[in-house]
């Protein structure tokens, strides 16, 4: 990292049904001038926020979850040309709303595009798909876990679901990220508590910053983001120089806005040397080869044999 402080801005995007490719072009052109004329540096949108653009289409394609992905397809080169040159234009990083892509083998993944301010991009798809996406719209997982290098450092993109599971990130911040960047798209309060606690688990373990953005707002034409629950956030590691609890901002939940922040990314490398306590260097520490899992039965009742049974016929039983 070349210790640079930078503006990070994540947004809080308001889903609607936007009717005409102009108002889309708008609307997100709008969003972007306003976050880049307060200095951010690196911009954020959230999964499937791309989704509302199903609503140029009649409706029943727009109610259709199955066929909107394939209409979808003739928007992408406009949408993706959109991005890139709004990061282009206001010499910023954009991490644009992640699009339900079809691929050449025919399969869909989920991907977010990354603009970089020459116009130039490259995406980070989605790796791990919720139950949704598997069992109703057949989305594929992607194979790859990028880091993106930026004039300001390296930062990675973990979409959503991807962020509660930890070795995802740690392969990528091993590879050189002091960033992670989160789009997400939950319909509920625990979907929003579940992708938060898993980036504030990702910064303490990782000792890195993670920002999430999310959908907000009601879209009942909509079968896929018809309800979207959420609050932007900012989570730093908890160590010198970082609030008590991690939690560097936090946006307003289920209302449309942009939360930023100043990152110090140097400070990162301060930590991870410095720190109170050396959670990304001694990660490798829980797979010690020297400790082996034991099972203690409580005194004058189960003995290792009667729980290796219980276990083995699958059923709960209360002590």
């Amino acid at each position: 990292m070349n210790g640079r402080i930078i503006t990070v801005a994540a947004a809080q995007y308001p889903v609607e049904f936007i009717g005409t490719w102009t108002r889309y072009a708008q609307k997100v052109s709008a969003m972007v001038e306003e976050a880049a004329g307060q200095g951010a540096e690196l911009l954020v949108f959230p999964e499937y926020a791309s989704l509302e653009l199903a609503s140029l289409f009649p409706a029943d394609v727009y109610g259709d979850i199955h066929k909107q992905l394939d209409a979808l397809q003739a928007l992408l080169p406009r949408f993706r040309r959109l991005f890139c040159e709004l990061a282009q234009s206001h010499d910023c990083y954009i991490v644009a709303p992640s699009f339900p892509e079809l691929l050449a083998d025919g399969t869909f993944v989920n991907r977010a595009y990354v603009c970089r301010p020459d116009a130039s991009f490259d995406f980070q798809d989605k790796l791990i798909m919720t139950r949704f996406e598997t069992e109703q719209w057949h989305i594929t997982p992607g194979r790859e876990a990028k880091v993106f290098a930026a004039r300001f450092g390296r930062f990675a993109v973990n979409i959503c679901y991807d962020a509660e599971f930890p070795l995802l990130a740690r392969r990528q911040v091993e590879a050189g990220a002091d960033l992670i960047v989160v789009p997400t798209c939950t319909d509920t309060h625990a979907g929003y508590y579940r992708v938060q606690t898993g980036s504030r688990a990702r910064a303490l373990e990782n000792q890195c910053y993670v920002v999430t953005a999310p959908v907000v707002g009601v879209a009942a034409w909509s079968e896929a983001i018809d309800i979207n629950v959420g609050a932007a956030g900012v989570f730093a590691p908890i160590d010198y120089g970082f609030p008590s609890d991690g939690v560097l901002a936090t946006g307003a939940i289920n209302e449309a806005m942009w939360l930023l922040a100043d990152l110090d990314l140097a400070q990162i490398a301060r930590v991870r040397a410095e720190g109170q306590v050396y959670n990304y260097r001694d990660w490798a520490r829980q797979f010690d080869s020297d400790v082996i899992p034991v099972t203690v039965p409580e005194p004058g009742w189960l003995v290792p044999a009667m729980v290796t049974s219980v276990v083995r016929d699958g059923v709960k039983r209360d002590a």
